[in-house]
């Protein structure tokens, strides 16, 4: 992982910009803050909350994983078809709160990073923490944004799910916002405040 320059925010120079490339460790993820930009690189799978559910369900039959939870990047997308010449089609996030009751689980066993929008409830926050994780934003509405950073694109489970279908990417530079941070911190929770402290000044 390696730090690039610093970003603008609305009260000071405080967020950073940093690029990694996956699989993560705790290490890897333990400089990140709520507000930093990232730049990340490498293998991405997709899995919304029917693929979640298919996970859970395998875990509790003790059966195989379609991939490696230790140190992945879940990317809560159902992308739209690819027009011929794409290798993806729209790939906007989907709201993060319908993995809630499901991520603890995956994050103890071993995942790393969660993308996505939206608030996360407090036993994902617990579990971020706990397992030295974060959660990154996409941007929402930006769903052609995001695509352009994806370079491959493979069905590696659950094809009858159709778009929700588990997907392996390879991304490159996919830009994306920490929310969560392992060491507690919430843009959600931070965000406003910053914002009304400069209104003060």
């Amino acid at each position: 992982m390696s730090p690039g320059g610093p970003v603008h925010s609305c009260k000071e120079e405080t967020t950073m910009q940093y690029k990694l490339t996956t699989p993560c460790t705790a290490e890897d993820l333990a400089p990140l803050k709520a507000g930093d930009t990232v730049l990340l690189s490498g293998v991405v799978y997709t899995a919304r909350d029917q693929a979640h559910k298919r996970m859970l369900e395998a875990l509790d039959k003790g059966e195989k994983l379609p991939f490696d939870l230790e140190g992945s990047a879940i990317y809560y997308v159902g992308p739209t078809p690819e027009r011929p010449g794409e290798i993806i089609g729209s790939a906007g996030p989907t709201t993060s709160g319908r993995m809630d009751a499901m991520s603890p689980r995956l994050l103890d066993l071993g995942n790393k990073i969660m993308i996505g929008k939206g608030k996360r409830d407090a036993a994902v926050k617990e579990a971020v923490v706990r397992n030295g994780a974060v959660y990154l934003a996409a941007l929402g509405g930006a769903g052609a944004l995001m695509a352009q950073s994806v370079k491959t694109l493979e069905v590696i489970a659950w094809p009858d799910l159709g778009c929700e279908a588990v997907r392996r990417l390879t991304v490159e530079e996919m830009p994306l916002t920490v929310i969560l941070d392992a060491h507690g911190g919430d843009l959600y929770l931070s965000g406003p405040e910053a914002y009304r402290e400069a209104q003060v000044k």
